[in-house]
């Protein structure tokens, strides 16, 4: 499945980390099911993709209030992202976005613009081989307003150099593209993992129809 790139020139890429990179989705929705089960709290995965790119915090803030539970939030986000540590030896990088970081390496600058922890970040990259490829990190730490809100966008920009118009910004989430457009930048939407089976489950299908 080849991503579609908008015509422009653009001086930086942008790229999203969790889904995006890096195909660790499906490996945190393992750690978030394991840490909110032993909470008895229920976590749906459909909510948990449309919730892609939230921090953890206000993940397990938000389950808090519709479910009128009491889980600690602080010690909920360490044990999610303990549990998640522990997988990371299956992790591996999305094919069709590191395309584009092989093609572009050394012509324009990259960041990771996430809304993980730093630390999240650089163990995620780290175990997919490619932390050296960047030159910014931007983490949960380092903005007010999460996505949708532009900030961790535009600080990642400015900390590039780059003007917001000159970004190209690689996101899997709705709330990572409408953020990217909230902060004046074009953006690349990159299909979920349950996209990307679907799209080898078809093409499976048209090759054995062909076959017949």
């Amino acid at each position: 499945m080849k991503l579609k790139i908008p015509e422009g020139a653009f001086r930086a890429y942008l790229f999203d980390c969790d889904g995006t990179i890096a195909d660790s989705m499906p490996l945190h929705y393992r750690a978030w099911k394991q840490a909110l089960d032993e909470w008895n709290c229920p976590f749906d995965e459909k909510l948990f993709y449309a919730w892609g790119g939230k921090p953890p915090v206000e993940i397990i803030a938000t389950l808090n209030r519709i479910h009128g539970l009491a889980m600690p939030v602080e010690a909920v986000a360490e044990r999610k992202e303990c549990l998640y540590f522990g997988l990371l030896g299956e992790l591996k990088p999305v094919a069709e976005v590191l395309e584009h970081i092989e093609a572009m390496q050394g012509k324009v600058p990259f960041a990771v613009v996430s809304g993980s922890t730093r630390e999240s970040i650089v163990k995620t990259l780290t175990a997919v081989g490619l932390l050296d490829r960047f030159d910014v990190l931007v983490g949960s730490e380092d903005y007010a307003r999460s996505k949708p809100a532009p900030d961790a966008f535009l600080v990642a920009a400015e900390r590039l150099r780059v003007a917001p118009k000159d970004c190209l910004v690689f996101e899997d989430t709705t709330l990572g593209i409408d953020a990217a457009k909230a902060a004046g930048m074009a953006a690349v939407r990159v299909p979920s993992p349950l996209e990307r089976s679907a799209e080898v489950d078809r093409r499976a299908g048209t090759a054995a129809s062909a076959g017949a």
